[in-house]
């Protein structure tokens, strides 16, 4: 169904997937991408998710802001760092009230992965 030639294909990503993620239960230095919906007309939301970027830039690789409509933004940030920083970063983003939907995809720096 997801279009594998072959299970050892499959396989392999499972076991990938579980290297990531000892990578990040393990607190190493990790990569990954914050997304977040909001609607920026909230009253005083953009300072507060500018003040979080800010406070936590040395995490922050890149950061794209795109506008939905009229009233929404999709915001994709880039991450590299310490997984529980990076993880902290995340929940007080989803946490700020305004925010609609937010979600941290973990990765790798691959180092790791072959």
């Amino acid at each position: 169904k997801r279009g594998y030639s072959n299970r050892s294909e499959a396989i392999r990503d499972l076991i990938r997937d579980l290297l990531v993620h000892q990578e990040w239960k393990s607190n190493d230095v990790v990569a990954g991408v914050i997304t977040i919906l909001y609607e920026h007309h909230h009253r005083d939301l953009v300072p507060k998710l500018l003040r979080l970027q800010h406070q936590y830039q040395t995490l922050i690789s890149s950061s794209l802001h795109i506008h939905q409509d009229e009233h929404n933004c999709l915001e994709v940030i880039t991450v590299r760092g310490n997984a529980r920083h990076i993880q902290q970063f995340a929940n007080l983003l989803k946490a700020t009230k305004g925010v609609k939907h937010a979600v941290l995809t973990a990765a790798s720096l691959g180092k790791k992965i072959k």
